[in-house]
């Protein structure tokens, strides 16, 4: 993996991410694939009408469908889905704990919600998996705090995702070692909830990790922040990242996880994040709320029932060069599944196109004006 840093306007960063399946412009927004799939799209989609270079896939839910030995059999992540991009693998952690599993220091054990059976995740067990998905970055298994939380928890996620990070970059350096795990690109994820010192520890603890084989010294390819958006103010989250993203190395990456809004994307890059996932477009998208850049519109409203135009008249999309806001509102109030496609297309395209209409005017100097011009525009819809 390479990260070459190409530009800088105050602290908002354009860089470039070349991985084994092409090359990454930044700031990036990854499409969420849980399944290794984006829900009512096919990669032909992806590619075609989204143009997405890397897409998120989610270990958890891959393990229990698929699982290691039948992943391996049938040629990993990029053969078996057909995607010909990149694929950012999470570790699982969330999912095994917010659906009830129980953390020790050696892991977090849970079952399935699917037939109960019983299961564990180790460090790396969870990199065993991604080698499976051959994952080209993987996410290391790390101890979630949702907030607010108490210090004394807080303080125990971050000596327990120390521990795990440790494990994980030995482990992963054994592999590599062995000529092993070539392709495969692993970040550690800072946690420390909303406080500075506790960012400040859990930072400094990962940067300076370590691991050497035989002679050959071994390091974390990127860094992420993690433990935001779990509860916390959009005020706070900001506050977060003032404090947090000049911990990170300015040389690698640093990815924002599960965020969030087309405002909070904005206003994260202004303070020197790179890459962002989030289910928010896909999610919203099938639930009627549709991102523009004016604001949201809800087209279930009777409003868009004899509007001819399109859903934003600023965006590039298949299904704003071809449908009129009326028929994909006809699609929505009869249920039609081709609706949750149009949607889901149109909103994550507005993602991408933000991101990458926010990497131009970094290179050229005019970030601050691009934010303000993208409040101004904002005038919300209903």
């Amino acid at each position: 993996m390479r990260f070459e840093l190409q530009a800088r306007d105050n602290l908002a960063r354009a860089g470039k991410l070349t991985l084994s399946h092409g090359e990454v412009l930044t700031p990036v927004f990854m499409p969420v694939g849980t399944q290794g799939v984006i829900k009512g799209l096919d990669f032909i989609d992806v590619e075609q009408n989204l143009g997405a270079k890397i897409i998120l896939g989610n270990t958890y839910h891959l393990y229990l469908r698929v699982g290691i030995e039948k992943m391996r059999a049938l040629g990993g992540l990029h053969k078996f889905s057909g995607y010909s991009g990149n694929f950012l693998t999470d570790s699982g952690g969330f999912q095994a704990f917010s659906l009830g599993g129980k953390r020790r220091e050696e892991g977090i054990e849970f079952a399935s919600h699917i037939d109960g059976s019983k299961h564990f995740f180790t460090p790396e067990k969870v990199l065993d998996i991604e080698y499976a998905l051959n994952s080209d970055i993987m996410m290391i298994l790390d101890d979630l705090v949702g907030l607010p939380a108490s210090e004394e928890r807080i303080m125990q996620s971050i000596d327990r995702t120390t521990l795990w990070a440790k494990q994980s970059l030995d482990y992963h350096a054994l592999q590599k070692s062995q000529g092993k795990a070539q392709t495969n690109n692993i970040f550690a994820i800072v946690q420390g909830g909303t406080t500075e010192r506790f960012r400040y520890k859990s930072a400094s603890e990962l940067v300076a990790l370590r691991s050497e084989v035989e002679g050959v010294e071994y390091e974390y390819d990127g860094y992420a922040i993690g433990g935001l958006a779990v509860g916390e103010s959009s005020e706070e989250m900001y506050h977060t990242l003032d404090f947090t993203t000049p911990l990170l190395p300015s040389h690698k990456p640093r990815y924002l996880m599960g965020v969030g809004t087309p405002e909070n994307l904005i206003e994260a890059i202004a303070r020197g994040v790179d890459m962002f996932d989030c289910v928010m477009p896909t999610r919203n998208a099938r639930n009627a709320t549709i991102f523009t850049h004016f604001g949201k519109l809800s087209i279930k409203s009777p409003r868009y029932a004899l509007d001819e135009s399109p859903l934003d008249s600023q965006c590039d999309c298949y299904t704003c060069r071809n449908f009129s806001r009326a028929y994909i509102h006809h699609l929505f109030r009869s249920s039609e599944i081709t609706y949750h496609r149009l949607a889901s297309i149109h909103n994550l395209r507005y993602y991408l196109n933000l991101l990458s209409s926010a990497r131009e005017a970094i290179l050229k100097g005019e970030f601050m004006e691009f934010r303000k011009d993208f409040y101004a525009k904002r005038v919300g819809e209903s």
